[in-house]
């Protein structure tokens, strides 16, 4: 068997860049989803859009709040404990993860 024959670094180079190169696998190709800008300050005009809109809601808990009038968790909790403090909404079901109200309806 005749011995190899030694390639200069060059030519080694050259065969290395002809093979064909596989391009990396990329992994994020979704559209990230925005974060949200809540509100964690209760201002005057946040205070006055919870008084005029909560007692309409059906349903009214810590998502709710967060869902529809773009405020943080934390201001939510706080809020729904002083609707419920001025009789404005009331409990249905209490639990240290989830509070469940309800408007209050004058009995009839």
């Amino acid at each position: 068997m005749p011995p190899k024959q030694q390639l200069s670094k060059a030519a080694k180079a050259a065969a290395a860049m002809a093979g064909g190169k596989k391009s990396k696998k990329k992994w994020s190709k979704k559209a990230h989803k925005d974060k949200a800008k809540h509100a964690v300050i209760l201002d005057q005009e946040k205070y006055d859009r919870i008084l005029k809109e909560v007692p309409t809601f059906r349903y009214v808990s810590v998502s709710v709040l967060v869902d529809r009038l773009k405020i943080g968790g934390s201001l939510a909790r706080v809020a729904l404990r002083d609707l419920e403090k001025q009789g404005i909404i009331k409990a249905v079901s209490k639990h240290s993860k989830q509070a469940i109200y309800t408007r209050a309806v004058a009995s009839e």
